[in-house]
């Protein structure tokens, strides 16, 4: 057991400092400052430690290495803003056995590292080695110190050499960290050999690079000079104008290299259309009669490697069979049957067509129900290269169309770009999140996505940089949105709709079994027989754990499964780990969503609604109280506007129409009616609920109950007409879920029947209604 000593501990910020060096820092921080008064008032050492992450401010005893250095403190001066400069001689390395924190500092108990030596004569033959390593960095090195450099030379102390070329060395923290942690001699020599051989490569790379930067800029001004000597000898000499313009034009024809007819060579060579290739070669001439050190050299020679990268007749075959296109559609992705049906349709037309335009798709639906990763398989599908560019956010119109080529640093436009990174005439180009993109002072991008997506205009598409036509009629576009209304309408309307509805739960276990589960147990390295999941279990996770439309929180939810059926291998207590419903609240922890629940009995006053959200449909129960007062009429719920409106048009409706339901019409002016939408926190807004808010208000005027097993959606008029709504699936699923088997429906939404899962549509009772009467005789008992 070796002798142990306190002192006091101080953290270093982005630096290490060894024993037998002289150092000076700053200190700042109150745990620092108190540290130091701490060993001023006893025998002026402290222990030095460097802090794991250099930025944090705040630390604790965790955030520090143990292993440091006990300095003794030379030098303390006062700096401006309570700061202190100290100058500290590191005497010995010790290790912490014990950190607390006692009066606002660090209290280390430190025990002394001593080295270790090993045979004297093999650290002599690394000493030497790295020597002669040493004197190969510094010899190129301005930023070594020459006295320490040799110091070095003279060292014939093998700790003490590591020491101080640990300290002058341009290493990481963590590589300084590691030699001052070794205990044994021989160890450190080779770590230290080690590191000074990357240093050296470095050195020498670092050399060469800066050569070559010399070189170029020697030639430009050697260049230069001779030029500026030509000109003042046929001054001196008295030459005409005219011959010394004929003199200089020869060398500048002279001075236009192999690399401009090189040029040339590329652009007659790349088959562009004509009027580009004319474009090119006019630009070439310019920049060859230019010196290369002139900036528009430079800007013409980026423009002419821009129409030489571009595809310009560069094209990938379609696949030929139907089949194979659907098979790995299919392999892809579950379900989207309209998504997987309109790409077979449009593989057959293309088949049959020549140069047929290529239509614009807009795939419209909540998070996570596989818009982006659909189009990157119809890429796939086709054989054709795959872009994505995201929009959201997209404020700047020449992030559509480009910069001019005279401004500084201008670019083309990402279509452009993301055209040239395909590589290819007819890639597959997504536009995701398109009802993500506004505008402000700097243009309207929607505005140049209007050429970009008319396939009667695209076939001329004008980037301002490249100042040509370019042809987007072979691009298959397909963009993304979450919802149709924040796209502007002339764009909208050049957009083939598809509407990507949410996942029933079906569907989600079949995605979860096929993709998400095999994919996630191979992204945390579980074999096949280590690791399983029960339907159950997959069942279980979606209901209880996820709601959502799509499948991305579900995905998270397996992988942090995954995860800890990883860490149960890692620990070897487990040979395999089999998740099933038992089991899986022990992994994932307590549920974070109970089942939606049918109200316990028939009431009076309470109507069970259908709700879309952007993460699928949902109940809502709206409850009506009836109580006496002066006519007033309370909202609460926090309901938007058109859902007030709604109330107001239902509450309207029954009181011109009281007579036929037996309710006084006196009886308004002396009742307030407080209606009321649970879960208050949640935003809801929509006229969808009309019909479902009458039918409360009527039954807590009649005192009749609602029958709890009937579910409704539907806006309502003041004349009673009941008209359609959006979103019949999502609402079909959810009320399927509640384990409702009887839903009103506006009659003009029974088209839209054919999108409910079949499952659905034949266990559940659709009811389909013209008027709110029809709605009233079917929810309400005894009416």
């Amino acid at each position: 057991m070796g002798n142990f000593i306190q002192l006091p501990l101080l953290a270093m910020r982005g630096r290490v400092i060894f024993p037998d060096t002289t150092v000076s820092f700053d200190v700042g921080r109150m745990i620092s400052l108190t540290a130091v008064k701490y060993a001023t008032a006893h025998d002026s050492r402290i222990f030095v430690c460097a802090q794991k992450q250099s930025e944090k401010e705040e630390i604790s005893e965790s955030d520090i290495y143990t292993v440091g250095t006990v300095v003794k403190l030379r030098q303390i001066t006062r700096l401006p803003g309570n700061n202190l400069r100290l100058s500290v001689e590191g005497l010995f390395r010790a290790k912490a056995k014990q950190v607390s924190k006692e009066d606002g500092a660090f209290i280390a108990t430190v025990e002394e590292i001593k080295s270790v030596h090993g045979e004297k004569t093999l650290e002599q033959a690394y000493l030497r080695t790295s020597k002669e390593i040493l004197k190969e960095i510094t010899s190129g090195d301005s930023r070594f110190p020459k006295d320490a450099a040799v110091n070095l030379e003279k060292c014939t102390e093998p700790d003490v050499f590591i020491n101080i070329a640990s300290h002058y060395m341009q290493i990481s923290v963590e590589r300084k960290q590691q030699v001052l942690e070794c205990a044994r001699i021989l160890e450190r020599l080779e770590i230290m050999d080690k590191f000074l051989n990357d240093e050296l490569e470095i050195s020498r790379l670092e050399r060469k690079i800066s050569a070559a930067v010399r070189q170029n800029i020697d030639k430009n001004q050697k260049e230069y000079f001779l030029r500026e000597q030509l000109k003042a000898i046929h001054t001196e000499l008295g030459d005409d104008a005219e011959e010394q313009e004929e003199l200089e034009k020869k060398i500048q024809d002279k001075h236009m290299s192999a690399e401009a007819e090189e040029l040339e060579e590329k652009i007659k060579a790349k088959g562009m259309p004509e009027e580009v290739e004319e474009k090119a070669l006019k630009e070439l001439s310019r920049m060859s009669r230019m010196q290369s050190s002139s900036p528009d050299y430079n800007v013409l020679r980026l423009y002419i490697d821009w129409l030489l990268d571009l595809a310009w007749n560069e094209k990938t075959e379609d696949t030929e069979k139907l089949a194979d296109a659907v098979k790995i559609l299919n392999a892809d992705h579950y379900g989207l049957e309209k998504i997987k049906e309109r790409i077979t349709e449009y593989l057959a037309v293309l088949k049959r067509t020549e140069g047929r335009t290529a239509p614009i798709l807009c795939f419209v639906g909540p998070p996570g129900v596989g818009k982006t990763s659909i189009a990157s398989s119809i890429a796939r599908s086709l054989g054709r290269k795959f872009v994505r560019m995201s929009l959201g956010g997209v404020k700047d119109e020449a992030e559509i169309r480009g910069h001019r080529k005279t401004y500084i640093g201008a670019m083309p436009g990402r279509i452009i770009t993301g055209i040239k990174k395909a590589g290819s005439i007819n890639p597959v180009f997504l536009l995701d999140e398109i009802d993500k993109i506004s505008s402000d002072m700097r243009g309207d991008p929607a505005d140049a996505l209007l050429e970009v997506l008319d396939p009667a205009q695209n076939s001329t598409f004008l980037d301002r940089y490249l100042e040509v036509p370019y042809d987007l009629s072979k691009v298959l576009f397909i963009t993304t949105a979450n919802t149709l209304e924040t796209i502007p309408a002339p764009l909208l309307d050049r957009l083939e709709v598809i509407e990507l509805g949410g996942y029933t739960t079906v569907e989600k276990k079949e995605i979860a079994k096929r993709y998400l589960v095999p994919k996630k147990q191979e992204a945390n390295g579980l074999k096949s027989g280590e690791f399983s999941i029960t339907d159950g279990a997959v069942l279980s996770i979606i209901e209880n754990y996820t709601r959502e439309a799509g499948v991305r929180n579900l995905e998270r939810m397996i992988d942090s499964v995954c995860r800890k059926a990883a860490v149960r291998l890692a620990d070897g207590k487990q040979q395999s780990v089999r998740v099933n419903e038992k089991n899986l609240q022990d992994i994932l922890g307590a549920k974070k969503f109970e089942k939606d629940t049918l109200l316990g009995a028939d009431e009076v006053g309470a109507a069970t609604g259908l709700a879309w959200t952007s993460v699928g449909g949902t109940t809502l129960t709206i409850e009506v109280s009836a109580m006496h007062g002066k006519g007033d009429v309370m909202l609460t719920g926090k309901l938007g506007d058109v859902m007030k409106e709604s109330a107001r048009a239902a509450i309207s409706y029954i009181r011109s129409n009281s007579a036929s339901y037996g309710i006084e019409s006196e009886v308004f002016e002396k009742t307030d009616i407080h209606i009321h939408v649970p879960e208050g926190a949640t935003p809801k807004d929509g006229p969808s609920a009309g019909i479902t808010m009458a039918t409360a208000i009527l039954s807590a005027f009649t005192r009749k109950p609602v029958r709890k097993s009937i579910a409704m959606t539907g806006e309502i008029t003041l004349r009673g007409k009941v008209l359609p709504i959006g979103g019949l699936k999502e609402k079909a699923l959810a009320a399927y879920r509640l384990g409702i088997r009887d839903v009103i429906i506006p009659a003009d939404n029974k088209k839209d029947l054919e999108e409910v899962p079949e499952p659905v549509r034949g266990d559940i009772n659709f009811i389909p209604v013209t008027d709110v009467d029809a709605v009233f005789k079917n929810a309400i008992i005894g009416l």
